[in-house]
């Protein structure tokens, strides 16, 4: 038993001698290749396990044979493994660069496309973090590419629709001040109007700067959808009558939401104004509004005479207002009408979006019939207690 506890303490006394022999050399190496590391700390295990060896061979007094015997076995072994941490440090190394050139790449057009066959697990991981990096950067540049778009749309629209009216108020305002305005009171209820307009568009800028800024805030009561939609159809039956459009009740049930009055009114006086503007002389606007398990459908339906199934994606979008590159068949000319709301900006429905999404529900269109559905989903009452609470 003491010869075996003499055999390891001279073993670990040669190890622990030579590895601090070595250190330095792998402290030196600590920023360098990762061939030459893995080199060093293989050539320090090496080193380590022979001066162990002699150690114990040099204390045991065995003969000079044997003894060059052990020296020839440590010293074959230990050249075979510096020679295989040389290679398999190369290979390491020659993946690393693979890598590092191949993520040069992560912010281009093209993406990222990871090197075939990473020589280590954590270079396969690192591979694959920045593929899903290169798609995520690629999702958010289509995402602004659409959002600059949206803009310069917008922007263009907007200057359009200011230039009209601005103009036939300084031709009112001129005619008035030389004194030739034929009817002078009309002129006075034209530029109202006029004034009117421009002051919605100026409201509906205001509200989807709120909503993309994240800076609306939402007064949320418990109210029934029955109110809601009574006070939005209350709004949209003037309109209807003046126009031939019946406005049909299809079932509202009096079921309690959690919602911004204002907002959720507004929204539902959009989408009817927009349907009743889009439905020809003598059709129906159809609204309903049922729960389903925890939320709350609200549906107004028309029968504008449907939307290009191309249009019907962008219909949400801020100042989209249809394809203009052609004269605009009849369910196109009634997405622009309805995307235009009272403003007349290419704002209504963006802001429906905004508000609905800000109450964490959802807006969606689809062709149904002779027209469009348009749904909101809101959460229920009930449902939104338990996720506050949660």
């Amino acid at each position: 038993m003491i010869d075996m506890l003499i055999i390891i303490a001279l073993a670990a006394a040669g190890a622990l001698l030579a590895g601090l022999l070595g250190l330095p050399a792998v402290k030196a190496l600590r920023r360098r290749s990762v061939a030459a590391s893995l080199f060093a700390v293989s050539a320090l295990s090496v080193l380590a396990m022979a001066a162990g060896t002699v150690a114990v061979a040099v204390e045991m007094f065995i003969s000079v044979h044997d003894f060059h015997v052990v020296l020839i076995v440590a010293g074959v072994s230990g050249a075979i493994t510096l020679i295989a941490a040389l290679l398999f440090g190369r290979r390491i190394a020659a993946g690393a660069r693979e890598l590092a050139d191949a993520a040069r790449t992560v912010a281009d057009e093209t993406g990222f496309t990871a090197p075939p066959d990473p020589p280590t697990a954590e270079l396969a991981a690192l591979a694959a973090a920045l593929e899903d990096t290169s798609a995520r950067l690629a999702a958010s540049r289509e995402r602004e590419r659409a959002l600059d778009a949206s803009r310069r749309e917008l922007i263009a629209w907007i200057s359009h629709d200011l230039r009209t009216p601005l103009a036939g108020l300084r031709a009112m305002a001129e005619a008035l001040e030389d004194g030739v305005a034929p009817d002078p009171a009309g002129y006075h209820t034209r530029m109202r109007r006029q004034v009117e307009r421009l002051s919605g568009m100026v409201d509906d800028l205001f509200e989807l700067s709120r909503i993309q800024t994240g800076s609306l805030e939402l007064a949320l009561s418990r109210v029934s959808v029955y109110d809601l939609v009574d006070d939005a159809l209350a709004t949209a039956r003037p309109l209807a009558h003046e126009r031939g459009v019946r406005l049909v009740d299809d079932g509202i049930a009096r079921v309690p939401v959690h919602a911004d009055t204002q907002g959720i009114t507004r929204v539902l006086g959009n989408l009817l104004v927009n349907a009743v503007r889009s439905t020809p002389a003598d059709g129906t606007v159809v609204v309903s509004a049922r729960q389903e398990a925890d939320r709350v459908v609200l549906a107004v339906a028309d029968t504008c005479g449907g939307i290009p199934d191309g249009d019907l994606a962008r219909v949400f979008d801020t100042g989209w207002r249809g394809t203009q590159a052609r004269p605009a068949p009849s369910g196109n000319a009634a997405a622009q009408r309805r995307q235009q709301g009272d403003s007349g900006a290419g704002l209504g429905l963006a802001i429906v979006r905004g508000i609905v999404e800000a109450h964490g529900g959802r807006a969606s269109v689809r062709n149904e019939g002779a027209g469009c559905r348009f749904e909101i989903t809101l959460p229920a009452a009930d449902a939104e207690l338990a996720l506050l609470a949660g």
